[in-house]
C-alpha cells in the first residue's frame, strides 16, 4: 500500500521535477513578451485580448514544456515577426523597398515561402518512402518545419500590417477564406510535426503533406483569381472577440480531422498490402487516427458552443439553422458517432480508416462547399 501511495506521489510530481532552467527561462521569456506586447500594443487591445494575451503565458508555457521543438518555433516567430515590424518602421510602403521584406518577411512573401516549402516537403517525404531514404524523411521533416515557421511569419506579419493600413482596419488574420486556408496548413502541420515526434515515425509526412499541399494550391489559385491577399476591413458581423477564439479552436478541429483521415488512407494502403512494409504498425496508424479525432472532436465541439454563444450575441438567438451551423452539426454528429463506435463497440480496422477518409469530405463540404454552393448568415465567406 506504502510503495503504491509512493508511486503514486512520484507520478503526481515527476512532471515538475523533470523541469530545468531552460524550461524557467522559457516560462520568464514568455511572461516578457507578454508584457512588451502589452505595453506596447495594448492601446489597440480591448480587456479581452488583453485577457487572452495573458492566459497565453501558462498555456504555451505548458506546451513548450512537454514539446521541446515548440520552443524553438516560438522564439524563431518572435525573432522574424519583431525584425518585419522593425523594418516597416511603422510604414507600410517601405514593404516594396526594403530587400527583406519585400523577398522574405512581409506577409505575401512569408506566405509564398511557405507554399514552396510544403510543396517541397511533400517530394521529399514522398521520395523517402518511396526510396526508403532515412535522408529523404529527414530533408522533409526540416523542410516542413521552416514552412510552419514562414507560414505563422507571414500570419504574424499580416496582422501587424493590418494595423498600419489603419487602427480601424486592424484585425487577427482569421477573417476571410485566404487567412483560414493558412491556419488550417498551420494547425495541420503542426499536429503532424507533433505526432511524428511523439510516434517516431517520419512515414507518413507524405499522406500528410498532401492534403496541406492541396490546401496550398487551392490558396494559391484563390490568391491569383480573387485578388485574395489583399487586407480588407471586417464585415460588421466578424467585428467581434468571439472571432478570436471560435475561428482557431473550428481549424484545429478541420486540421486534426483532415490528418486522421490522411492516416486513415496509409491504414488502409497498409491493410491491402500496398507500401505494407515501409508504413508504421497498424497499431500505430490506428491510434494516431484516433487521438487525431478526439482532439479534434473536443476542439470542435468547443467551437461549436463558441458559436452558439456568438450567434446569440450578433443575431439575438443561439441557433438559426443556418447552412454553416447545419453543416457543422453534420461534422460534429459524424465524429461523435465515431468515437462513440470506438469507445463502446470497439471499432477498429479498415471500417474505422474508411469513415475517418470519407468523414474529411463531410468535413470539406462543411468548411468550403457550404461557402461555395449555400448562403445564408455566413455569406460573408462566400467564394
Amino acid at each position: 500500500m506504502k510503495m503504491q501511495q509512493g508511486a503514486e506521489q512520484f507520478g503526481r510530481q515527476s512532471f515538475f521535477k523533470r523541469l530545468g532552467i531552460l524550461d524557467g527561462l522559457f516560462a520568464a521569456s514568455l511572461c516578457a513578451a507578454a508584457l512588451f506586447a502589452l505595453v506596447r500594443f495594448g492601446a489597440f487591445m480591448d480587456y479581452y485580448e488583453q485577457a487572452i494575451l495573458i492566459l497565453a503565458v501558462p498555456t504555451f508555457s505548458l506546451l513548450g514544456w512537454n514539446w521541446k521543438p515548440l520552443r524553438t518555433l516560438m522564439l524563431l516567430l518572435g525573432l522574424l515577426s519583431m525584425a518585419a515590424i522593425g523594418l516597416y518602421g511603422g510604414a507600410l510602403e517601405m514593404g516594396s523597398q526594403k530587400f527583406f521584406l519585400k523577398y522574405l518577411l512581409s506577409s505575401q512573401s512569408a506566405i509564398l515561402w511557405m507554399g514552396t516549402l510544403f510543396f517541397l516537403s511533400t517530394g521529399f517525404y514522398w521520395g523517402g518512402l518511396l526510396l526508403r531514404s532515412n535522408l529523404g524523411n529527414s530533408i522533409g521533416n526540416l523542410l516542413c518545419w521552416a514552412a510552419v515557421v514562414m507560414g505563422f511569419t507571414g500570419m504574424l506579419v499580416r496582422w501587424y500590417e493590418s494595423y498600419l493600413i489603419g487602427a480601424d482596419i486592424g484585425h487577427i488574420p482569421v477573417s476571410n477564406l485566404y487567412e483560414v486556408f493558412i491556419l488550417f496548413a498551420m494547425i495541420t502541420a503542426l499536429f503532424y510535426l507533433y505526432y511524428e515526434h511523439h510516434y517516431k515515425t517520419r512515414q507518413l509526412g507524405g499522406f500528410v503533406l498532401l492534403v496541406i499541399s492541396a490546401a496550398v494550391g487551392f490558396l494559391f489559385w484563390y490568391t491569383v483569381t480573387r485578388d485574395a491577399a489583399d487586407i480588407q476591413p471586417l464585415v460588421p458581423a466578424l467585428q467581434s472577440w468571439w472571432m478570436k477564439i471560435h475561428v482557431p479552436a473550428n481549424f484545429i478541429g478541420y486540421g486534426t480531422f483532415a490528418l486522421a483521415a490522411m492516416v486513415g488512407v496509409a491504414y488502409l494502403c497498409k491493410a491491402k498490402g500496398i507500401l505494407a512494409d515501409r508504413l508504421p504498425a497498424l497499431e500505430v496508424l490506428d491510434d494516431m487516427m484516433y487521438k487525431s479525432i478526439a482532439v479534434g472532436f473536443a476542439f470542435f465541439t468547443v467551437a461549436t458552443i463558441l458559436g452558439a454563444l456568438w450567434a446569440a450575441d450578433a443575431w439575438g438567438g443561439y441557433w438559426s439553422w443556418d447552412p454553416k451551423e447545419t453543416w457543422a452539426l453534420i461534422v460534429w454528429l459524424n465524429y461523435a458517432a465515431w468515437l462513440h463506435m470506438r469507445l463502446m463497440k470497439g471499432l477498429r480496422g479498415q471500417f474505422a480508416a474508411w469513415w475517418a477518409v470519407i468523414g474529411l469530405l463531410v468535413t470539406t463540404f462543411a468548411f468550403l462547399g457550404v461557402n461555395m454552393f449555400l448562403s445564408g448568415l455566413h455569406s460573408y465567406g462566400q467564394l
